[in-house]
């Protein structure tokens, strides 16, 4: 184990300290972040960014009778107060999962031990990128259907190749896995007399994912603009028009609220991943490109599905289709794909042909124990080619080949399905899962047949009232 792993379980290994309290390994994750933030600060010779009394020595060495009110405190009035919007947004809203000093206080204390003075601003970032990659592996949590691996966002971003002057975005940002990594890329292929910054932005509807992304960005030292708010209500007209969109939406179908959903969408669904997907290539710049991973139900849906999949093709060149392998979403049983689209500058018939990379077929079977890895997609970067529009030189390579082209014809022959396989799956089976793993998996089954019932609900209701 490398000295950056060891630091990123070390810190990790102080959760079991509040597993008893019943806090969940997200809920940590969000609180650290008040801690970490502290703590960075005082290491990295930033402190004048926190009010004087509420800096980590002040919380460290504190010495009165009722650490968790002091705590608390110190989080009210950052998130108040503090001069510096950064700190003010990241202490926004707090709450705190501590219910007992005494659990508080190691915590504090074993953030202290570390070796501080051999971790860097730079790798900071990585270390707590790698503690979000722990949140995710954790089946109970659920969160690693929402975590996108690391293999798979650095091999999106080399395709579309996000460039300075432009402005990136992701209307899910989630831990901002995706426009932290796209910063540095910009910032590595940047010619070094460009003067030209890369925008970038972002919305998250949890609050404590939010502070998450917010420290996620700040310890990557890019400037993210990010809004709390749900891009499938009203909150999406504060969200620029953007050059390129690299998303991975939530699963799922949209829960009940008093908020009501746009009313601009052309294809109006309670189904998550059709609502997103509207709202992202109806916002594309005319000739703006998008990576989006989405579940296999959109290339097949019935319904509200086939219109919004007719209308991406209408006014987006869909390109590219990538059926990624099973169970790399930490075990999820979430079949996906990416989708590459470029906006046209007409509204109809962009799309004249797309083209499929089966990653699915013949593969190992991922998980814990085999994780997915960038040398996993080196044919797939080499059929995709080095245009980010999908317009380089490409061979279909037949149906023993994972490459193949289908032309709109034949996707409008299939009444617009774009589900498509040739090769014969012949992989071994996947190897076991762990009891957490099962019971993630029975956990996501469940909620996926109570979205289905949700969505018949929803497209049965204007029948009943039409009856009635």
């Amino acid at each position: 184990m490398g000295f950056q792993d060891n630091i990123v379980q070390r810190i990790w290994n102080l959760c079991h300290i509040l597993r008893g309290d019943g806090v969940s390994y997200h809920e940590y994750i969000s609180e650290l972040t008040y801690l970490l933030f502290l703590k960075i600060a005082a290491e990295n010779k930033i402190e004048e960014l926190i009010p004087a009394g509420y800096r980590w020595g002040d919380i460290a060495r504190y010495k009165g009778g009722d650490l968790l009110t002091h705590y608390r405190d110190v989080l009210t009035y950052l998130g108040g107060h503090a001069e510096d919007e950064r700190v003010r947004r990241i202490y926004a809203f707090p709450t705190t999962v501590f219910s007992h000093s005494e659990n508080l206080r190691a915590v504090i204390n074993g953030i202290d031990r570390l070796d501080w003075a051999s971790i860097s601003m730079g790798s900071m970032g990585d270390i707590y990128e790698g503690l979000i990659a722990k949140n995710s592996q954790d089946a109970r949590s659920g969160a690693g259907q929402y975590f996108t691996p690391r293999p798979l966002i650095e091999t999106i971003i080399r395709l579309i190749k996000p460039t300075a002057g432009e402005l990136i975005q992701d209307p899910a940002a989630g831990s901002g896995g995706f426009l932290v990594a796209a910063s540095d890329y910009v910032r590595r292929t940047s010619r070094t007399s460009e003067n030209k910054a890369a925008f970038f932005e972002g919305m998250e509807i949890e609050k404590g994912t939010y502070r998450i992304c917010l420290m996620n960005a700040f310890l990557h030292q890019m400037d993210l603009r990010l809004i709390l708010g749900d891009a499938l209500t009203s909150d999406v007209y504060q969200l620029a028009r953007p050059d390129v969109v690299l998303a991975n939406p939530p699963f799922g179908a949209r829960a009940s609220s008093a908020r009501k959903q746009r009313r601009d969408l052309p294809f109006p669904t309670a189904n998550k991943q059709l609502a997103f997907l509207q709202h992202i290539y109806l916002g594309l710049k005319p000739g703006g490109r998008a990576a989006v991973v989405l579940p296999d139900n959109v290339l097949f849906e019935e319904g509200v599905g086939k219109r919004v999949r007719h209308d991406l093709m209408d006014k987006c060149d869909l390109h590219t289709i990538v059926r990624l392998p099973t169970r790399i979403f930490y075990a999820q049983g979430v079949m996906t794909n990416v989708l590459f689209f470029t906006r046209g500058t007409e509204e109809k018939g962009n799309t004249k042909a797309v083209w499929y990379f089966d990653m699915r077929s013949n593969m190992p079977g991922f998980g814990k124990k085999q994780p997915l890895a960038s040398s996993h997609f080196a044919e797939f970067e080499q059929c995709f080619g080095p245009d980010p529009c999908g317009r380089s030189p490409r061979i279909d390579l037949g149906e023993r080949g994972r490459f193949r082209v289908f032309s709109r014809d034949h996707i409008a022959s299939r009444d617009d399905n774009l589900d498509i396989a040739w090769l014969g799956n012949t992989d071994l089976l996947p190897p076991p899962m762990e009891p957490d793993e099962l019971a993630a998996e029975i956990r996501r089954l469940l909620t996926e047949a109570l979205d289905h019932v949700d969505r018949l609900a929803e497209d049965l209701a204007p029948q009943e009232a039409h009856t009635a």
